[in-house]
């Protein structure tokens, strides 16, 4: 029999059906700067109102899921990982002041089943819809004999654009400030290499089982929620007319490694541990494994996705709009001089360079 592609292990036609289910979804997402539709060789994407801003600046973030890919390879939902993607770039763009555009995915798949990949195109359309971002295309590539049939890897990138005076950049950052945590959704989509670990997750039984900690959902319920989207409430806080001066997007490292970015050198965030409910599953997986708190505030959000910085003045009214949009707030601490933080090399971690760092009591 003469060889052709599909008998290689990569199905065209499969392509073509994954495309005609998720058009449903993508016709979502559409922004009127959009021009053309879907399946061109490149996104169009119009610069009319960008053209009308006094000094434009694009911005850009680009991510993966990572292992949390792996909760949804054994519970067969495959509908919501794309958020996380989405969420996990647009997020990047928002805590620089900006507004995303638009964004495009990453599919590689050991196997194209159409039906899979429109589930997951269907969560990226669902995330580039809470954050009022086009899905302007995307590509799906099946590598037969590198992945297994069952498995893929979802990744995409964000593009937007903020005015340079509104750009958010930490520079202004000063002791005094006061530290505005916006809690997280969960354990959103970092840290599941010891998550898996700790729980030895190799099979759905682990997932499905429930736990009085969480309310008597079940494991794979409560790690498979998407993380959260936080281009509304960064809208909703600069239409208060609050200034950020920094933000913070609390993703792998936690703590430690994210808030430390938006600080200007030789000032330390300290933070009051207990001046917000951290969720139970942070609990769950620290009591599970035996792991040490450090370590765990230095892995995970720990129910703040993203941080800012504000002049005390602004603090309530931060707050205020961060709620009225659908999240809570908290005020979790303040900026120090290092000069004035309390015992940094016993209670936190900062750079012998530059003496930033971050002090939790």
């Amino acid at each position: 029999m003469a060889l052709d592609y599909k008998s290689s292990g990569v199905d065209v036609e499969a392509g073509y059906r994954s495309v005609e289910l998720m058009k449903q979804y993508v016709k979502r997402t559409m922004r009127e700067e959009v021009l053309g539709g879907l399946g061109g060789f490149s996104g169009a994407f119009s610069l009319d109102k960008i053209k009308k801003m006094k000094d434009p600046v694009l911005l850009s973030g680009t991510d993966g899921v990572g292992t949390k890919q792996k909760i949804a390879f054994l519970l067969d939902q495959h509908d919501t990982v794309g958020i996380d993607c989405v969420a996990m770039c647009v997020n990047d763009v928002a805590c620089a002041g900006g507004d995303p555009l638009f964004f495009l995915d990453y599919i590689a798949c050991g196997r194209n089943v159409p039906e899979k990949i429109a589930a997951l195109v269907k969560g990226v359309a669902e995330g580039c819809v809470q954050a009022d971002s086009a899905l302007l295309g995307g590509e799906t590539a099946e590598h037969p004999g590198l992945m297994p049939d069952d498995e893929y890897d979802l990744a995409g990138f964000s593009v937007g654009v903020v005015e340079r005076s509104e750009m958010i950049t930490g520079q202004d950052i000063r002791p005094g400030d006061a530290l505005i945590g916006i809690a997280s959704s969960g354990v959103h989509s970092n840290g599941f290499s010891l998550v898996r670990r700790v729980f030895d997750i190799t099979n759905r039984e682990v997932l499905d089982r429930t736990y009085d900690e969480l309310g008597g959902k079940k494991l794979g319920e409560v790690l498979l929620t998407p993380t959260k989207i936080y281009v509304h409430t960064m809208k909703a806080i600069r239409n208060a007319g609050v200034k950020v001066k920094g933000c913070s997007h609390v993703t792998g490292g936690g703590f430690y490694e994210n808030i430390p970015r938006m600080l200007p050198d030789h000032t330390v965030a300290h933070i009051e541990k207990d001046s917000y409910p951290v969720p139970p599953v942070f609990s769950l997986i620290q009591k599970t494994g035996d792991i040490d708190t450090h370590v765990m505030y230095n892995t995970f959000n720990m129910g703040i996705g993203l941080c800012l910085a504000v002049d005390p003045a602004d603090a309530a009214r931060t707050m205020e709009a961060a709620e009225a949009a659908g999240d809570k707030a908290y005020r979790i601490g303040s900026v120090l001089d290092e000069k004035d933080a309390a015992d940094i090399e016993r209670g936190g971690n900062t750079s012998a360079a530059s003496g930033k760092g971050v002090e939790l009591c």
